[in-house]
């Protein structure tokens, strides 16, 4: 039953979830934190963050993690390779079918004056679905300890200071090991 939960899950954030996987963030947390609680907000961040640096889209980076922690709480580490199977297979699902009946006309219809309109309506909501991503993992969602997100003043500050780093075109995997290595000092060692 829970890997039919996970497959209907993940087919909708795969469905709905146009605008790449920024704009399903909103989606994934909602279904993965708020339906079902498989995991907490604060878990959900780290996943989020896990996504980020390993390579591939973030919504299959993500359905990976969640359904291999779903399949392990459901019994043994072959459930977790089930579970992060099933989780995959179906975020993918609908965007490999959209594709293989939508490149034979895509030439024809690229042009079309009601595609055009249709994408460029949708510019704006592909946006506010980011917007809302980040916001969601910025605010905090609940007063449990362990489920804050971006809340204390040393995230603000490493935050920060990428942020400028990028601003000023310092190279991203160098920003990414000095962001780890600042969140080991802080969080772990200090």
């Amino acid at each position: 039953m829970i890997f039919l939960q996970l497959f209907i899950s993940y087919l909708k954030i795969g469905f709905f979830g146009f605008g790449g996987g920024y704009a399903m963030l909103s989606l994934i947390q909602n279904e993965v934190v708020v339906q079902h609680a498989w995991l907490t907000n604060a878990e959900f961040a780290d996943i989020v963050a896990i996504s980020q640096i390993t390579p591939g889209p973030i919504a299959i980076n993500s359905a990976t993690y969640v359904g291999y922690s779903v399949g392990i709480e459901a019994g043994s580490p072959w459930f977790g390779l089930l579970g992060a199977f099933i989780a995959t297979f179906a975020v993918s699902l609908p965007s490999l079918t959209l594709m293989l009946l939508l490149t034979r006309f895509f030439l024809k219809l690229h042009n079309n004056p009601l595609v055009e309109g249709a994408m460029k309506g949708m510019r704006p909501v592909v946006i506010g679905m980011i917007a809302s991503a980040a916001l969601l993992l910025i605010a905090p969602h609940s007063s449990e300890p362990g489920d804050q997100n971006f809340i204390d003043a040393w995230s603000w500050v490493l935050f920060g200071g990428v942020f400028i780093g990028s601003l000023r075109k310092v190279n991203p995997i160098l920003l990414i090991i000095l962001s780890a290595v600042a969140g080991i000092l802080i969080y772990y060692v200090f």
